[in-house]
């Protein structure tokens, strides 16, 4: 009989539930968020209230294109954190509620976790990644890399000290004008311009520890006196502002990442996180298969940014254990893996 497992994301600004059976996607249905392009980021009153009225219709479409009851489930995956409160509390206490009507069990899963677990989604004819293996999780609210030595044993051995690769991009866009979410702008730009046009800071952090603050203020004081001298300067040189901090932001996350894979003596490494949508980033990946012979994991594009698949796969790995949670279980907004 096939383990089906409903998982259930509402840790932002998307409502997303997904079906799998037996680690294969079934089904993987979001709703999106709008409201939030017109204030430059997601305003938490109004994304819990988007997700009350998303969470029934998105559930009642991913049983419906799984092609199976809500009595054939074998539990109930949710995120349980980190993110925003009001979000969390209405995803878990909507899961807590349908599975106790159904009278099945419930599964939490850490939202990090879910990220990296969109490489354990079983695929006809995909490998899967080998541990131990790192993962570089990129996204607007975290920038880590992650030492996976199992499904469930995942180790932070490197993060970000102020701001993620994800927020620097975002808040570097806003200045520009070009809008949020600014990262996908950004990479569009970024293709059309020349990647060493501009020279902006990079971090001398210990370890493998990120800081992603100074490029920022490199990147704003640039601005500021280049506008001093001409007022259409961002205009005029957009594509090349784009491409030369997309490739630093991109060669402070590749330059950690390799030197801990060299220092750990591990030759697979994987991508998870938003961030992992950007074609610079895919393609800084690609090349250590290339070039070193390393052994590189990308996720669908479906899989970068927060779904219900990868909450749905995490849970699946538990219910093998026969790890549950408790109907007590909170939401929290902050922890580590």
């Amino acid at each position: 009989m096939s383990t089906l497992i409903l998982g259930i994301e509402s840790s932002c600004d998307d409502t997303s539930a997904a079906v799998l059976s037996d680690g294969q996607v079934l089904s993987n249905v979001t709703a999106s968020q709008a409201v939030h392009l017109r204030y430059g980021g997601v305003v938490p009153e109004l994304a819990s209230r988007a997700h009350e009225q998303n969470i029934i219709p998105v559930v009642d479409k991913a049983l419906g294109d799984a092609g199976i009851s809500a009595d054939d489930l074998s539990a109930v995956a949710f995120t349980r954190g980190p993110g925003l409160m009001g979000s969390l509390l209405v995803g878990v206490s909507f899961a807590k509620g349908f599975a106790l009507a159904l009278g099945k069990p419930i599964i939490e899963v850490n939202h990090l976790q879910a990220h990296v677990s969109a490489h354990f989604i079983v695929e006809e004819g995909k490998e899967r990644p080998k541990f131990p293996f790192l993962c570089l999780l990129v996204s607007g609210g975290n920038s880590q890399i992650l030492l996976v030595k199992d499904y469930m044993d995942m180790e932070i051995i490197g993060q970000t000290i102020d701001d993620a690769a994800g927020e620097a991009f975002d808040k570097c866009a806003k200045v520009m004008g070009l809008g949020y979410p600014g990262g996908p702008v950004i990479n569009k730009l970024a293709n059309e311009g020349d990647p060493k046009a501009f020279t902006f800071a990079k971090p001398h952090i210990a370890g493998y520890d990120y800081s992603f603050s100074g490029l920022k203020t490199s990147f704003l004081y640039t601005l500021r006196d280049e506008l001093k001298k001409d007022p259409n300067f961002i205009e005029k040189n957009k594509a090349d502002l784009c491409a030369s901090l997309q490739a630093t932001v991109i060669d402070i996350l590749m330059k950690n990442l390799t030197r801990a894979a060299k220092d750990l003596g591990i030759t697979t490494v994987a991508v998870a996180g938003g961030v992992s949508a950007n074609s610079g980033l895919r393609d800084a990946f690609e090349r250590l298969h290339t070039s070193r012979g390393w052994d590189v994991f990308v996720p669908k594009f479906s899989y970068t940014t927060d779904n219900a698949a990868m909450v749905a796969s995490a849970g699946y790995r538990k219910f093998e254990k026969g790890i549950f949670a408790d109907m007590d279980a909170a939401p929290f907004s902050r922890t580590v893996i």
